[in-house]
């Protein structure tokens, strides 16, 4: 559907700015095996995501597309784990260290926007006017649902008004992609 589409191709390009971001912070250092391992494969991920939409025709096709993202940013997961930057000032990118953690689990991303990448835990949340659920959250996510904020949801156009991803059904395939395997 144009939905699934427009939103798969809206997380590829947001995908590229953190992989761009992520260059900035390993840029110079000695990565480990495991970690330039990691690194090459959020690299794939992105090409293969931008020539696969290139010729994407079926909601299978974006499906596919959203499942190489979802590896892709479980792979800058795993590059965050194992090294982490010291902070960039006047564009220069400071001194990094190595962080040295074990890989994350390799989780759902988050429920509330995929494009927030891989959960890290499971919070109670409600709908309004529904009932709570377990539902897996980014880091911020957790937080603001902990401190009774709202967490920060991925909106879409249906028809003339906006709402959740999970309440149009353009966007279905694009989520199956993300969460089919969880």
């Amino acid at each position: 559907s144009q939905g699934s589409r427009q939103a798969i191709d809206r997380d590829i390009t947001s995908f590229g700015e953190e992989l761009r971001d992520l260059d900035l912070e390993v840029v110079g250092m000695p990565l480990d095996d495991a970690a330039q391992a990691d690194y090459t494969k959020a690299l794939d991920s992105y090409d293969g995501a931008k020539q696969k939409l290139s010729t994407a025709s079926s909601n299978a096709d974006v499906k596919r597309i959203a499942q190489i993202m979802e590896e892709g940013r479980y792979a800058v997961a795993c590059v965050k784990a194992r090294v982490v930057g010291e902070g960039h000032w006047g564009g220069y990118a400071a001194k990094a260290r190595v962080k040295g953690e074990p890989a994350p689990e390799h989780r759902a991303p988050c429920f509330f926007d995929p494009s927030h990448g891989v959960s890290v835990a499971n919070v109670s949340w409600a709908p309004p006017g529904g009932a709570p659920r377990e539902v897996p959250a980014c880091a911020a996510d957790a937080q603001r649902v902990r401190t009774g904020n709202d967490p920060s949801i991925r909106m879409v156009y249906a028809g003339q008004r906006q709402v959740p991803y999970w309440e149009d059904q353009q966007h279905a395939a694009w989520a199956q992609g993300y969460y089919g395997r969880y």
